[in-house]
């Protein structure tokens, strides 16, 4: 929200105030100033610029076209400067840029102007065309100006340039109140009042008296300014609002024979300064009074107006409507509508339409200022993904009581700068008007929240200056009558907190002493173990990516590993690209390897925590929407489930990608390229840091639909799934648009947590009798993994056993068809003793039984 501060001077006395004054008090006062600058009506300010006068005129010896002048800027020493305009000539007045003038060329650009020779001869300074000054577009030749221009004078003062601080307030969603320059006034006012002991007011600016129209009860006095304006008896728009819910209050009125053109200098002025482009005279006025005092309005053109009839309504589904932009936008049945007797004009409170606004040709004018359902505004301009001046302020919660006054506020300008005359009375439709909030107040509870008693006599005050007006009070409390203006202030607790941004919190003193207490944190500690496991995979050159939660549903359509019906759909998505919560990780971070690969980033190493999302119910009939627009989950008995926790099912994960080559290229050595074995070793390693007791975990080969070949992680207690390693299959990968190999693998880092010993590790003496080791060499069905050698071998021999591991794997000549070798080593070791050969033997002649047993294995010949 852009405050200029020189039109808030308008509206309350801050002579004498710095603008960092000001930056200091809004800031404290709960509006923060996100930045300040200076600004200029015209770029630079026109500094080093001077009215001069060009004594002598003469053609350059060595050019055809420049030209050799005195000038007189007013200081008594002429300048020479070379000038290459034809219309130069002896005896004007001329706009001189001397040196060290900044010449604009765009908002960002300039250069500067230096003493240097042209042709040979001196030039010290330039004189300027309109267009090279920001003052207008000519570039024929230099500005000539009338004779009474004063020689020496400054041009930023012979053009009225005009200096300015321009304000950028982050307004929070709550302080409706705060979105124009009045609403800023109040709150200097009161904060200068309760602080500062001053007796300022708001400065309300007249407005014009419509016929059958009175101001607010809720408005301040000083608003009550009013002129009388001439009238028509010409035929007025009709005005029918069909859904007051969507439209609460619509207030209209029609102005005839209004001559449209450019505004003038100070209104383009003012709305140049807070960001926003002058259109023409009626437009403007619209968008002046929305910035200074915060409600909306619309200019249509009245001849546009088929029927002569605004009706307030919603269209059908599917309804085509072209904004103002030019786009063709497809409207939803929700959609509020400002319609003629034909078609739609305007999107309500959002953006309007190409044929009916106000244009250099209209003659006749229909201005609405109306009062929308917040929650209507904010989802259709989520829907369209229009986001507007307007918009903002509607979805905010405008103050529905201050409608009648910004309609008499523009026709007040309008009429002084457009001339016209009003036809009819002014259109009024408030069925249910909505009152001032009475909130009461005890004082005790009031100071309990503060920390301190504090001055009633200030709390009054800032009441009082921000339009509380206080009805009743006693030794106990008050009695106050809220401003509809404030929509969030309902209970004590915001009144309170009123008192306390005006009062300051800077002025609550506190206890100096210090209080402690001892807090044990949750173990194992989340964020370390994480910690730990991002520097392990940082380490090893993974890269960490960051992804959306929001993902599109057509990864899940047709998905034999992920269910459609278990999206968490988004209700008002801000495009179809992002319209439900991510089941998974996968396919986030494939869309990152895609777009990688696209700036020809083929190695990649990629590890993401981040959370899935899905329903938690599995019914036809799960899924609705309730009245209040909110997914309801029906269980089988159909009883809706209230409790959000047991409707959706969040779990954090890790996910880890390896693509492409795993070490740069080098002219010494082929670098290796990523594999299922690299990424099953890093998978590992996170298991090993994590503590996890393999014996707990059954290996097997994937389920999972999206791998080509891989291995699930399953707890043999609980059977959850842990975790799944695997190289990705084609159709995936297809789907992404990647043409080379990528592995992924998925663990469940709650699960993993969860599984975390809680005791700390014991460290023990390095045992003093030596490993023994044992190969095996092993003939199998190739259907079996090492992993069941490894399981089926520990389930032998539980004691001496300590390690199992491959070393090599043979297939062909000597092995039968569908058969493979296995050479397995096994290390043995006892803590107590050294192993003698007896009991070596005994048990490796264990683990072969095991094995022939479970496995089918064979000792190989």
């Amino acid at each position: 929200m852009n405050i200029s501060f020189d039109w808030l001077k308008q509206y309350v006395d801050i002579e004498g105030m710095t603008p960092q004054e000001l930056d200091d008090l809004l800031t404290f006062s709960g509006l923060e100033v996100d930045s300040k600058e200076k600004v200029e009506t015209i770029k630079g300010g026109l500094e080093h610029v001077v009215i001069a006068q060009v004594l002598t005129c003469e053609p350059h010896p060595d050019s055809d076209h420049l030209h050799l002048t005195t000038v007189d800027v007013g200081t008594g020493t002429p300048l020479n400067i070379v000038c290459g305009a034809p219309n130069v000539a002896a005896g004007q007045k001329v706009v001189c840029a001397q040196i060290g003038t900044k010449i604009y060329t765009s908002d960002t650009e300039y250069y500067e102007i230096k003493k240097g020779k042209l042709r040979g001869a001196v030039s010290e300074g330039m004189l300027c065309a309109a267009d090279e000054l920001q003052l207008g577009t000519d570039h024929a030749g230099i500005m000539v100006l009338p004779d009474d221009a004063p020689v020496g004078m400054p041009a930023k003062e012979y053009f009225h340039v005009q200096d300015d601080w321009l304000f950028e307030v982050a307004i929070t969603a709550n302080r409706m109140d705060a979105i124009s320059h009045i609403g800023v006034a109040r709150d200097v006012v009161a904060v200068r009042n309760t602080r500062e002991g001053k007796k300022l007011a708001i400065k309300w600016p007249e407005v014009c008296d419509c016929l059958n129209a009175s101001m607010s009860d809720c408005m301040s006095a000083d608003a009550s300014n009013t002129q009388t304006i001439k009238q028509s008896n010409n035929q007025a728009i009709k005005v029918t609002v069909e859904d007051t819910n969507l439209c609460p209050r619509y207030t209209g009125i029609t102005l005839r024979n209004v001559k449209v053109a450019e505004s003038p200098e100070w209104l383009q002025n003012r709305l140049r300064t807070v960001g926003l482009r002058p259109i023409n005279n009626v437009v403007d006025v619209t968008n002046f009074v929305m910035m200074e005092v915060g409600q909306p309005l619309h200019a249509f053109d009245a001849d546009q107006i088929t029927g002569g009839h605004v009706i307030v309504k919603t269209l059908p589904q599917g309804t085509k409507f072209v904004t103002l932009d030019g786009v063709e936008r497809t409207l939803d049945a929700r959609d509020l509508m400002i319609c003629n007797e034909e078609e739609g004009m305007c999107i309500a409170g959002v953006f309007g339409g190409l044929k009916s606004g106000t244009t250099m040709e209209t003659k006749n004018v229909f201005l609405e200022s109306a009062f929308f359902n917040p929650v209507s505004i904010r989802k259709t301009s989520q829907r369209h993904t229009l986001k507007t001046d307007a918009s903002y302020r509607y979805e905010r919660t405008c103050d529905p009581n201050i409608t009648v006054w910004a309609l008499k506020r523009a026709v007040k300008l309008i009429q002084e700068l457009a001339g016209g005359e009003i036809c009819g009375q002014m259109v009024d439709l408030y069925p249910k008007p909505i009152e001032c909030p009475t909130v009461e107040v005890n004082f005790r509870r009031m100071f309990d929240l503060i920390g301190q008693d504090i001055p009633l006599e200030a709390v009054r005050t800032a009441l009082t200056s921000l339009d509380i007006e206080i009805v009743n009070e006693t030794a106990e409390g008050m009695t106050l009558k809220v401003p509809t203006c404030k929509a969030d202030v309902t209970r004590e607790c915001d009144i309170v907190e009123e008192i306390m941004r005006i009062y300051g919190y800077n002025n609550i003193h506190f206890d100096e002493r210090l209080n402690s207490c001892l807090s044990y944190g949750k173990k194992p500690d989340p964020r370390k173990l994480k910690n730990a496991v991002s520097d392990y995979l940082t380490d090893n050159g993974f890269s960490e990516i960051m992804n959306n939660s929001l993902t599109k549903s057509e990864y899940y359509d047709d998905n034999a590993d992920f269910d459609p019906k278990r999206n968490v759909v988004i209700l008002n998505p801000l495009s179809k690209e992002l319209n439900v919560m991510r089941q998974t990780l996968l396919y986030s971070g494939l869309e990152c390897i895609a777009r990688n690969l696209n700036y020809k980033i083929k190695d990649q190493k990629l590890y993401e925590f981040g959370r899935s999302y899905c329903l938690n119910v599995l019914m036809p009939e799960c899924l609705s929407a309730d009245a209040t627009n909110t997914q309801t989950i029906k269980q089988s008995n159909n009883q809706a489930i209230n409790d959000v926790t047991k409707k959706y099912t969040e779990t954090q994960h890790i996910s880890l990608f390896l693509t492409g080559d795993l070490m740069p290229e080098s002219w010494k050595q082929k670098s290796p390229e990523a594999d299922f074995y690299y990424l099953k070793a890093y998978v590992g390693n996170i298991l090993s840091r994590m503590r996890v007791n393999m014996s707990r975990v059954e290996v097997k080969p994937t389920a999972l639909h999206y791998y080509a070949e891989g291995l699930d992680f399953v707890m043999r207690d609980s059977k959850k799934l842990l975790g799944s390693i695997g190289r990705l299959s084609r159709e995936v990968l297809k789907k992404m648009d990647i043409k080379q190999e990528v592995y992924y693998a998925d663990l469940n880092w709650d699960l993993l947590l969860k599984l975390y010993p809680s005791k700390e590790v014991q460290y023990e003496e390095v045992a003093k009798f030596p490993e023994v080791r044992r190969d095996l060499a092993l003939v199998l069905d190739k259907k079996v993994t090492f992993a069941e050698i490894e399981q089926a071998a520990h389930s032998a021999e539980k004691r001496l056993l300590k390690a199992v591991s491959l070393f090599d794997v043979y297939e062909g000549k000597g092995i039968a068809e569908g058969m493979k070798s296995y050479a397995v080593s096994f290390i043995l070791q006892d803590k107590e003793k050294t192993l003698n050969d007896k009991l070596i033997e005994a048990t490796i002649s264990k683990i072969q039984k095991a094995l022939e047993t479970q496995l089918g294995a064979k000792i190989r010949g």
